[in-house]
């Protein structure tokens, strides 16, 4: 029976944390809202953008969530970005996980563009047997994400995990029926994640591989 990895990218595999805030504060300041603060851009990192800035600014109008999304894109994209690197031990642990016989798979709130990006940057965009953005359907934590890459790849939810940083990422394995591990070291605090009674919590990428074993997953 094939066993399914979905994975979260920003905050699991790649450290965009800083990119993202940096992005984030200066589409604001390009639409003089000025009142934006980094922790609250912290705490929706990991949804889709649309819903994102819609926590961020509610009441606002679609027109206004448009802007900042054109604008949070321009800065992110930017060529002279700040490099966002993958955290240590990602790459050889998903050729590891790939060459044991796991089907891996990208569940992000990135868009498209934006992971198709960084998978040729990185190179491990031959590791996934498929992807789902969040401008392609629906947001975590709806399960939509989980639900069409299952349907893909033709694994049954007992035989998926969701990997992520974020109660985000934990609550859409909840709602597809899957299960879930949590990682320590990205955007939620640990606590968050907790309560949500994942699997296990990793301190680090690579102790993947071995919690897995000990599931017997």
């Amino acid at each position: 029976m094939s066993r399914l990895i979905i994975l979260d990218w920003d905050g699991t595999l790649m450290d965009s944390e800083a990119r993202i805030v940096a992005s984030a504060l200066a589409a604001a300041r390009d639409l003089e809202r000025l009142d934006l603060e980094e922790h609250r851009v912290r705490d929706i990192i990991g949804l889709g953008l649309m819903e994102a800035v819609r926590t961020l600014f509610p009441g606002d109008t679609d027109e206004f969530c448009l802007r900042f999304i054109e604008c949070y894109r321009n800065h992110f994209l930017a060529e002279d970005g700040d490099p966002m690197p993958l955290f240590a031990g990602v790459d050889t642990t998903l050729a590891a996980l790939s060459e044991a016989g796991y089907l891996l798979a990208v569940a992000t709130g990135k868009g498209r563009a934006g992971l198709d990006r960084v998978l040729g940057e990185t190179g491990l965009g031959p590791l996934f047997v498929t992807s789902r953005c969040a401008d392609e359907t629906r947001s975590k934590p709806h399960p939509q994400m989980v639900e069409e890459i299952l349907e893909f790849t033709g694994v049954e939810p007992a035989a998926a995990v969701m990997v992520g940083d974020t109660e985000f990422d934990l609550n859409m394995a909840v709602n597809a029926g899957i299960g879930a591990i949590g990682v320590a070291y990205g955007v939620h605090h640990r606590d968050r994640l907790l309560r949500l009674s994942p699997w296990a919590l990793i301190e680090e990428f690579p102790a993947l591989p071995g919690v897995l074993q000990d599931l017997d997953f």
